[in-house]
């Protein structure tokens, strides 16, 4: 699966005293008032990979910069900024804007990449940033690279603690082949101090020496982390530490995610703050981004748990902003476990009325369980993107595709439908028998002691670039379908995709409530 990297960093930068100095100061902060999650909503500015820090009386959140135009999925991230505040309950945050740049503070860095990082407080009471960023001129496989930046405050100005280069890469400090990013720093109770990192199912640790730099121990391969995918959190708790990451499991009876792009956040525990580590299971299910990043935090006796997701105003899946809630334990259990968080979003204005009773509905289709690349809770959830992936979909392709597959709703009680439209994907063109092509044909049936065609239906149009509408004499029913004849060629049946499909009633009336369970089928 194609995947992506995060942000989070420095500030300023002092090269050395035999180089130019390159200094940034922090900008003024904009003063925000949020309503609630994400705390930057307005579409003005998206923050994504979240690392909170407490220091003093102050809950400060720093953040990488998605700048993806909409429809480019790629992580365009070139700059850090930072969020504080003194009580998350107040909604009022302190946003600093365009706090640093990789270039500006790494001598030795390729601008333009600013991925997820930490910032923790020394053994020294002073403030160290570990950045994922590009080494510049590396001849390393892969060019990610684990920077140190040190300043006095959390809003710096920072300078590189390492100005000779990059702690950890594919060359230092061994030879290693993963791609070196996400990092996590843990200072124990007794001032020892552990770093990890890692992603595509790929995680790393090490112990670091008082310096916050030089490796104490061997980089050494962390296992036990059931469906380990990316951005590891390290913290501790009563004397017990957790391991917070992105896991990405995927299948349909998965605890985690039903689609393999997205993930969820889960989490295991310690005795020791190399492991072994156990796996405990799930805090934080999928939200609406499909990259999950987070990290938790204890401030003024709460925990609170920041993650990030595509809901600000023209958010996606490569521009996420950053969202905090709350996040409890239960004690009875030894280890102490985490409580499943459940997202919250400022209120919103009542959705406007609709005609789509699609979005009420139970959508299932002919074959479950779906490939994990799909989701079938993308076809009714009311989402268009311009650049859409594969879990924004549902699809039939598994290499082995069906020649007639089928998209069926139902509903807990019969609805009247008159029009019905689909927006079709496809990767190939029509009258292809590879890849995902649009069908060939197709038509709509309806429950009514049996399945039968839709009488008098006109449209059944196949172009992928628009929604094609189908229109009919009114119907009644509890069920509805969408058969595909599925292009083929040569004896190669290709797969069907669908965005989105709506079944639209003659008048508008609020949106249906999607059922929380599966409804039992018509016949």
């Amino acid at each position: 699966m194609p995947r992506y990297k995060r942000c989070i960093a420095p500030l300023a930068v002092m090269l050395s005293a035999s180089t130019t100095a390159l200094a940034q100061t922090a900008p003024s902060p904009r003063r925000v008032h949020s309503a609630g999650n994400p705390i930057l909503s307005d579409g003005r500015t998206y923050s994504t990979d979240p690392a909170p820090l407490v220091d003093g009386d102050t809950l400060w959140i720093l953040a990488g910069r998605d700048e993806a135009p909409d429809g480019v999925n790629d992580f365009i991230m070139r700059e850090w900024q930072l969020l504080s505040t003194k009580d998350p309950a107040s909604g009022i945050w302190q946003h600093y804007p365009a706090v640093a740049r990789s270039e500006a503070v790494f001598a030795w860095a390729e601008p333009g990449r600013a991925y997820a990082g930490q910032v923790v407080r020394g053994v020294d009471g002073r403030f160290y940033l570990y950045a994922p960023v590009l080494e510049r001129n590396s001849d390393a496989k892969d060019g990610f690279a684990i920077g140190v930046a040190v300043a006095n405050a959390p809003t710096g100005p920072w300078r590189d603690a390492h100005p000779a280069g990059p702690i950890v890469s594919q060359r230092v400090p061994i030879a290693n082949d993963i791609q070196n990013i996400d990092p996590t720093v843990l200072v124990d109770d007794d001032k020892r101090v552990f770093l990890y990192w890692g992603t595509f199912g790929q995680i790393r640790a090490m112990e670091l020496a008082a310096d916050m730099i030089t490796p104490k121990s061997p980089e050494q391969r962390i296992t036990g982390l059931t469906g380990f995918f990316e951005a590891p959190w390290l913290m501790k708790r009563k004397g017990v530490y957790y391991l917070l990451y992105a896991a990405n499991n995927a299948g349909p009876d998965s605890a985690c995610t039903p689609a393999v792009y997205y993930a969820c956040q889960a989490y295991a525990t310690a005795t020791s703050p190399l492991g072994p580590w156990t796996y405990r299971g799930v805090l934080l299910r999928p939200v609406s981004s499909t990259t999950s990043h987070a990290g938790a935090v204890e401030f003024k006796g709460q925990w609170y748990l920041a993650y990030h997701t595509a809901d600000a105003v023209g958010g996606g899946h490569f521009r996420r902003s950053v969202a905090l809630d709350r996040m409890t334990w239960d004690d009875s259990v030894s280890p102490a476990a985490i409580q499943l968080v459940t997202p919250t979003r400022a209120p919103r204005p009542p959705a406007p009325p609709t005609r789509n009773r699609a979005l009420g509905a139970f959508a299932t289709a002919s074959n479950l369980p779906l490939p994990v690349q799909y989701w079938i809770g993308a076809l009714n959830d009311g989402i268009v993107r311009s650049a859409p992936l594969p879990p924004d979909m549902w699809g039939s392709w598994t290499g082995a595709n069906p020649p007639r597959p089928w998209v069926e709703y139902r509903w807990a009680a019969p609805v009247t439908l008159t029009e019905s439209r689909i927006r079709f994907f496809a990767d190939q063109p029509a009258g292809s028998g590879e890849g995902v092509a649009p069908p060939a044909a197709w038509h709509l049936e309806y429950w009514n002691k049996g399945w039968k065609p839709v009488a008098g239906a006109r449209g059944y149009g196949t172009r992928t670039d628009r929604f094609e509408t189908v229109r009919f004499p009114a119907i009644r029913t509890r069920c509805l379908r969408a058969v595909f004849d599925a292009s083929s060629h040569g004896g190669s049946v290709a797969g069907v995709g669908v965005e989105e499909w709506e079944a639209l009633a003659p008048d508008a009336a609020p949106p249906m409530a999607k059922p929380d369970r599966a409804i039992a089928p018509c016949g």
